[in-house]
């Protein structure tokens, strides 16, 4: 006890070091899915299409899971004081980079660079406050509120920087961003000993050739998943030398991984049913999470909210998100079976994705959507945490870390899928309700013909006369059958989600055993990711 206290000089008090720590992970967080907040103000900024904008988000993910095992040599290298000051610094730089570019290739590479300096920060933060937690109780509150900030960095960074892109440019947020690390900066200056975590352990034979491919990979996943439906999946060279790519990477990596003593990720964790378990369940749930930037595309494409409306009616989801995590951690405290956490949180998310199918329309009161907002954030934060707990907890101390690992490496590719999801139905599905319409639609349809003219004499009441209303009348009715093309694919995305969660909920019943599982943490010395 006596070391761990020596890590912060003694004037310091208890409450004040948790403050600094959570600080400090709290700028690079807003960080992680900051492009995301507004996608057509950051790929105009950046010269882009939206697809771009996702990447930079997956690259950012990708520099976070690849670094993640080559990250603990660093850790175990350096005193705690020395890293801190280091990645802060490289933090802010490449922010300050973010801010004064605005060329997307020069954005991708420091967006890979922020995800590794992402990973130093949480392991280093978390570290430092497990390590003066004395019980199971305190270690598993802060494990709740680590992935609480996390669950909640995109709600959160629409709410807070809605205002900011809407009156200034996007680049403006990272100046602020820059700012904010400052504060916990000096105070870790002023109130850190230089203290060591672990015994120095020297940085030679650093496997970095296991996370240039561990990360290369990561990356051409995200790739193809993320332009695969844009580019015609395999019919595009791009996705097909992709694809080979990840093939002969894979191969070398796992060769190479053969003849090393110590793995980069050991695979062993793959032998516990829990894990697996665990592992899948955890995946569903990340793909169901992003299904809200579907709705965030409804309110501005149909119902016209701008950023602000839409950052605000957030807030729902954003409580709900809380509310869960809170709930989830009091049954986790308990020593709950995990069923009593995935069944009410998948079936609250089968109800919010059902509730929605039938919710969409192009004339909406906003009020109706509050409840599925909150409802979809409750599900979530039940969920997220006990599943991470259970996997970690299902393997050997000693596998901790590649546990943590792989499961990092599942939510970026259910990240990753989600993405890919959204975009067949945003890109295929539309185009053909779209042409399903065009087919159904001429101008000698009675129903056709009554829209033209009421919007003609709607148009020429209110002064376009000289605009020939039924010109305009017809870009309306080609407004109208866009934002019906919209709720049609929304609704057929929700609609898969649903089977999807009422699949797993089925999984979860047809699992007797874990009925008699309970979550909790073997170690005080536990690995976040």
């Amino acid at each position: 006890m006596g070391n761990n206290l020596a890590i912060f000089k003694n004037w310091v008090p208890e409450w004040l070091i948790k403050i600094i720590l959570f600080s400090l992970l709290l700028p690079s967080t807003v960080l992680f899915f900051l492009p995301l907040s507004n996608i057509n103000a950051a790929a105009g900024y950046y010269g882009s299409e939206p697809a771009d904008i996702q990447f930079s988000v997956a690259v950012f993910y990708a520099g976070y899971a690849g670094f993640y095992a080559l990250e603990r040599r660093f850790f175990d290298f350096l005193a705690a004081k020395e890293y801190f000051v280091l990645f802060t610094f490289l933090n802010i730089a490449t922010t300050l980079i973010c801010y004064l570019t605005n060329d997307i290739y020069i954005f991708f590479p420091i967006r890979f660079i922020q995800g590794m300096l992402f990973s130093s920060t949480v392991n280093l933060s978390l570290a430092v406050i497990f390590s003066r937690l004395h019980s199971e109780r305190a270690r598993e509150i802060s494990f709740s509120v680590f992935f609480g900030m996390l669950l909640c960095a995109v709600p959160f960074n629409n709410f807070v920087t809605a205002d900011l892109i809407d009156t200034f440019n996007f680049n403006t947020v990272y100046k602020i961003a820059i700012f904010s690390y400052l504060p916990g900066l000096i105070a870790l200056m002023i109130m850190l000993n230089n203290f060591r975590l672990n015994i120095r352990f020297p940085l030679y034979k650093l496997d970095w050739q296991s996370f240039l491919f561990y990360s290369i990979i990561l990356i051409l996943i995200g790739y193809i998943m993320i332009f695969g439906q844009e580019y015609y999946w395999l019919e595009d060279e791009r996705i097909r030398y992709s694809t080979i790519s990840i093939f002969i990477l894979t191969l070398v990596y796992f060769v190479r991984q053969k003849s090393m003593r110590r793995f980069y990720v050991n695979l062993s964790v793959l032998k516990s049913r829990n894990f697996n378990v665990g592992m899948l369940l955890l995946f569903i749930m990340y793909i169901c999470r992003f299904g809200l930037g579907i709705m965030n595309n409804f309110f501005s494409n149909v119902l016209k909210f701008d950023p602000m409306h839409v950052s605000y009616i957030n807030l729902f989801n954003l409580s709900g998100i809380v509310l869960g995590v809170i709930i989830s951690c009091s049954i986790v405290l308990q020593r709950k079976p995990i069923r009593y956490v995935w069944i009410p949180g998948f079936l609250i998310l089968f109800i919010f994705y059902i509730s929605m199918f039938y919710l969409f329309d192009i004339y909406a009161n906003e009020f109706n959507y509050f409840l599925p907002l909150f409802l979809h954030g409750l599900g979530v934060g039940m969920i997220m945490v006990p599943t991470i707990i259970f996997s970690i907890s299902s393997v050997a101390v000693k596998l901790g870390p590649s546990a943590s690992a792989l499961g990092l490496v599942v939510r970026y590719l259910g990240f990753c899928v989600s993405i890919a999801i959204m975009n067949y139905f945003e890109l295929y599905e539309k185009s053909r309700h779209y042409n399903a319409f065009q087919d159904k639609l001429t101008v000698i349809d009675p129903a056709v013909k009554h829209n033209l003219i009421t919007n003609s004499i709607h148009l020429s009441n209110k002064g376009f006369v000289a605009l020939k209303p039924a010109k305009a009348s017809g870009k309306l009715l080609i407004n109208s059958l866009n934002m019906q093309n919209h709720l049609r694919f929304a609704m057929d995305y929700f609609e898969i989600m649903a089977w999807l969660l009422l699949f797993t909920l089925l999984l979860v019943a047809m699992f007797p055993y874990l009925n008699r599982t309970a979550m909790y943490l073997k170690s005080k010395v536990l690995s976040p990711a």
